[in-house]
């Protein structure tokens, strides 16, 4: 089943969140190594894709797992989690549509 893992970012986290980018980037290839990755991306703070200093508000996974515990387990081991750059981090069942 797909689940979607969307993650809110602390406020001024930005210099975590690239220390972290890499190992957190390792993860998602693994993912999508598999093909259970669908997408993945973040958050601009500002309506541009590439933000600049304004950074990130937080993330958006949707991929395959074999069950909601899994996903959830697989989102509490997010290098950005062990960063301090997730806040918070919700993971929920996604039914695809189109």
């Amino acid at each position: 089943m797909l689940y979607a893992i969307i993650s809110e970012d602390h406020p001024g986290s930005l210099n975590q969140r690239l220390a972290a980018r890499p190992a957190h980037l390792a993860r998602l290839e693994s993912l999508r190594g598999n093909n259970r990755l669908v997408l993945a991306g973040p958050h601009p703070a500002i309506d541009s894709e590439t933000p600049g200093d304004a950074g990130f508000t937080g993330s958006l996974v949707l991929a395959e797992f074999d069950s909601l515990s899994e996903a959830q387990a697989w989102a509490n081991d997010d290098p950005y989690l062990a960063a301090g750059v997730y806040a918070q981090v919700i993971v929920k069942p996604f039914k695809r549509v189109f």
